[in-house]
C-alpha cells in the first residue's frame, strides 16, 4: 500500500503536490526567464529597433541636403591671346584650390514625403506585432516545455513505482510457487509483466530526457525541481463568443495585417507621387583661389540661389507599372487579412475546444483512477484466497497504472490549454500573466530615434 501511495503522489503531482517549494523552479519564473533570454524573442526585438529607423529614413524627406567640396591642385598655363602686335602670351604655374558649400532643400514632391512616412509607422506598427506573436509563441512554448517536463517527471516516477510493484509480485509469486501455491504460468505472467514494465521505465526515462532538453532549448537553463502550476482561466474569455470577439481586436496576427493593408495603402501613394512636379530650392557658394584660365586671377567667391521644378512627362513607363504592381499588392494585403480573421477563428475555437475537452477527460481519469485502485486492492485480497489469479492482479494493476497515466497527461492538456486559449485571442504576455520582471517597450526605443537628425550611434551606445 505504501507503494501505491507514492504513485498516486506522482500522479497528483500537476495539481497541487509539491514538496520544498521554496527550492523549487515555478512556471511562472520558467516564463519569465523565457521571456527576458530566449534568442528569438531578442531577435525580433532588434529587427524591431531596425525598422523603427525607416521612419527616419523617410523623415530625410523634410530635411535639406548639405554638402561640401574641397579641391587644391598645381595648374600650368601656356595661353597666347589676340591683340595688338605683338600678341599676348602668358605662361607660368600656379597653386589652385576651391571650396564649395551647397544645399537643396525638396520644397513639394507631390506628398511623397509624408507618404513615405505613414509608410514606415505602418510598417513599425507590423513589426510590432510580429514582436508580439514572437513574444506570445515563446511563452506558450515555455508553458508547454514545462509542462511536458512536469508530465514526464510524473510519468517517469509512476513507471519506476510500477517497476517496484512488479518486482515484489513476481518475488511472492516465485515464493507461492515454490510452495506449490501456483503455477509455472503464473510466474512467466509475473515475470513477463515486470518485463514490459522495465521496457516502460526506459521509455519514460528517453522522454523525461527528451523534454528537459527542450526546456532548456527554450527557457535557457537547467530544470530543478519543478514545482506544480495551475491554469490561468481567470484570464480568458468566459465563453468561446467572448474569446472569438476579444482576437478579433487583439490577435497580434490579425492587427499585423491591418498595419499591413494600412503600410499598402500609403505605398499607392508613394508611387503616384512620381507622376507629380517637384519643386526644390538649391543653394551653392564656392570659393576659389587661383585660376584654372588665367595667371591674374587671385581668388573668387560667388553664390547662388535657384528654384527648381522638375515635371516628368514620360519615364519608358516604369513608374505606371510600379502604381499598378503597388495596387495589386494592396489588394493582396486584404485577401491576406481576411486568411488571418479566419484562421484566428479556427484557432480560437480549436483550443477553447481542447480546453473543454481536457476539462471533461480530468473528471473521468480521476474516477478510472478511484476505481482501479479499489478494484486493485480487492482483486488482492481475493487473489490471497485463492479466488483470483496471479494474471488478475497483474491486469488490475497495470490498469491503475494506465488510469493514473492517463490522469497526469489530462492534467497536462488541462493547463497547456488554458495557456493556448490566451495566446489564440491575444492575451499571452508578460503584463496580462503578472509576471514581475521589467517588460520591453519597442515605443522607446522609437522616441530615441525618431527625430535624431545626426548621430550613428544606437541609443544603447554601440
Amino acid at each position: 500500500m505504501r507503494a501505491a501511495r507514492v504513485a498516486l503522489i506522482a500522479a497528483t503531482a500537476l495539481t497541487g503536490v509539491a514538496t520544498h517549494r521554496a527550492a523549487a523552479d515555478t512556471l511562472e519564473g520558467a516564463l519569465a526567464l523565457a521571456y527576458q533570454n530566449n534568442p528569438q524573442i531578442n531577435s525580433q526585438r532588434a529587427a524591431t529597433r531596425a525598422t523603427d529607423e525607416t521612419v527616419g529614413v523617410a523623415l530625410s524627406g523634410y530635411r535639406p541636403q548639405v554638402s561640401a567640396t574641397a579641391q587644391i591642385g598645381e595648374q600650368y598655363i601656356d595661353n597666347l591671346t589676340k591683340g595688338p602686335p605683338p600678341a599676348n602670351k602668358s605662361v607660368g604655374a600656379i597653386a589652385t584650390s576651391s571650396y564649395g558649400l551647397t544645399t537643396k532643400q525638396t520644397l513639394l514632391n507631390g506628398f511623397q514625403t509624408a507618404s513615405r512616412t505613414r509608410l514606415a509607422e505602418g510598417q513599425v506598427f507590423s513589426q510590432r506585432e510580429t514582436l508580439r506573436t514572437t513574444e506570445q509563441t515563446i511563452l506558450l512554448n515555455a508553458a508547454t516545455a514545462y509542462m511536458n517536463l512536469l508530465r514526464d517527471g510524473a510519468l517517469l516516477e509512476l513507471q519506476r513505482n510500477n517497476v517496484k510493484v512488479l518486482e515484489a509480485t513476481l518475488r511472492q509469486t516465485r515464493d507461492r510457487f515454490t510452495a506449490g501455491e501456483v503455477t509455472r504460468t503464473d510466474l512467466a505472467q509475473a515475470e513477463s509483466s515486470l518485463a514490459a514494465g522495465r521496457s516502460s521505465l526506459h521509455a519514460a526515462e528517453s522522454n523525461y530526457i527528451t523534454s528537459k532538453s527542450a526546456y532548456v532549448q527554450v527557457i535557457g537553463v537547467e530544470p530543478g525541481k519543478l514545482a506544480s502550476a495551475s491554469p490561468v482561466d481567470r484570464f480568458s474569455p468566459a465563453s468561446l463568443a467572448a474569446a472569438l470577439q476579444r482576437a478579433a481586436s487583439q490577435n497580434p496576427a490579425i492587427t499585423k495585417a491591418m498595419f499591413d493593408v494600412d503600410s499598402a495603402v500609403e505605398q499607392v501613394k508613394v508611387q503616384e507621387a512620381a507622376l507629380y512636379p517637384v519643386l526644390s530650392l538649391n543653394g551653392s557658394m564656392q570659393k576659389s583661389y587661383g585660376s584654372a584660365t588665367s595667371l591674374t586671377n587671385l581668388e573668387s567667391l560667388s553664390g547662388s540661389v535657384v528654384g527648381q521644378l522638375t515635371v516628368p512627362i514620360y519615364q519608358g513607363g516604369a513608374e505606371y507599372a510600379n502604381i499598378r504592381q503597388a495596387k495589386e499588392t494592396l489588394g493582396q494585403r486584404r485577401i491576406d487579412l481576411d486568411t488571418a480573421r479566419l484562421s484566428v477563428q479556427q484557432n480560437v475555437t480549436q483550443s477553447w475546444g481542447q480546453l473543454e475537452a481536457a476539462k471533461a477527460q480530468i473528471d473521468s481519469t480521476t474516477a478510472q483512477v478511484t476505481s482501479s485502485e479499489i478494484a486493485l486492492d480487492g482483486v488482492r485480497e481475493e487473489a490471497r484466497v485463492g479466488q483470483r489469479t496471479t494474471l488478475d492482479v497483474l491486469n488490475a494493476q497495470q490498469t491503475l497504472v494506465s488510469a493514473r497515466t492517463q490522469l497526469v497527461t489530462a492534467q497536462h492538456d488541462r493547463i497547456v490549454a488554458s495557456y493556448a486559449v490566451l495566446a489564440s485571442v491575444g492575451s499571452l504576455s508578460p503584463q496580462i500573466l503578472g509576471l514581475r520582471i521589467e517588460t520591453y517597450d519597442p515605443v522607446v526605443h522609437y522616441q530615441q530615434v525618431r527625430d535624431n537628425w545626426i548621430g550613428v550611434r544606437t541609443p544603447d551606445g554601440r
